[in-house]
């Protein structure tokens, strides 16, 4: 029996290593994976091995911090060709994009992320915007200051959104939402309209419009949303965005029913 607890133990903590470093987004020396972890510093370098060994993780010989390896990219890249979602949205993200010629993103709910529920990008249409914060394709972002992210949210069950209770919010700009009670405020006034609006809540400049796409059992899978500087979204008539954006949701989500 300790035997077999050893090996849960061990697994348990090579998934925590690889769910740091998806977290962060940054490459992690073994001192600072053990500080995040509570590990010590020859677990940590034990349990690198070992994924380094399986191409789970992959070492930077100029700093010797770790990275997530190829495998790692592998396994998504075979996760992503069976998920059919991305492949039924494209067309309509790209008809949306072409349509306003502004950026187009779809992000579903990571609700394991380790300290409260992020969003996950798994689509996206560039058209001409060139905005400073461009996430990439896979890239995990934080759902509290952004339309996609409050959109889902807004659409959970009560479950998903317990690890927000009582939390105070990383601050972008003077816009961003601070914390739990701003938020509840906001995602009732979401449920209501159908859709929500980060304005200027990461990025002072940047504004962006989501609404939800459901599925058969009327639960929300993924948000779409079209994003670009604020004064071209408000000056290509911003109400009308809202109405296209809704309304590609609403077709979406019609081929699920």
């Amino acid at each position: 029996m300790s035997k077999d607890k050893d090996t849960i133990n061990s697994i348990d903590r090579a998934l925590n290593i690889l769910l740091l470093l998806y977290d962060v987004q940054k490459e992690l020396g073994v001192t600072e994976i053990g500080r995040h972890l509570g590990l010590y510093k020859s677990t940590v370098h034990r349990t690198l091995a070992a994924l380094e060994n399986k191409g789970f993780v992959q070492q930077n010989p100029e700093n010797g911090k770790y990275w997530l390896g190829m495998k790692i990219y592998a396994l998504g890249m075979v996760v992503g060709e069976k998920m059919s979602l991305k492949h039924l949205i494209k067309p309509y993200a790209t008809e949306l994009s072409q349509k306003f010629n502004e950026a187009v993103n779809v992000s579903i709910l990571d609700t394991n992320a380790q300290d409260y529920p992020k969003t996950i990008l798994i689509l996206k249409e560039e058209g001409s915007t060139r905005l400073q914060v461009n996430p990439s394709v896979g890239s995990s972002s934080e759902s509290h200051c952004s339309a996609v992210g409050k959109c889902l949210l807004a659409f959970s069950p009560k479950e998903a959104l317990e690890k927000l209770e009582g939390k105070e919010f990383p601050i972008y700009t003077k816009n961003t939402i601070g914390n739990w009670e701003q938020l509840v405020k906001q995602l009732e006034v979401i449920r209501l309209e159908g859709y929500a609006i980060d304005n200027e809540e990461l990025e002072i400049g940047l504004t962006c419009v989501a609404a939800p796409i459901f599925d058969k059992d009327n639960k929300a899978i993924a948000s779409i949303s079209i994003s670009g500087p604020t004064s071209r979204i408000h000056s290509s008539d911003i109400d009308k965005i809202i109405k296209e954006v809704k309304m590609t949701a609403y077709k979406i989500s019609s081929l699920m029913k």
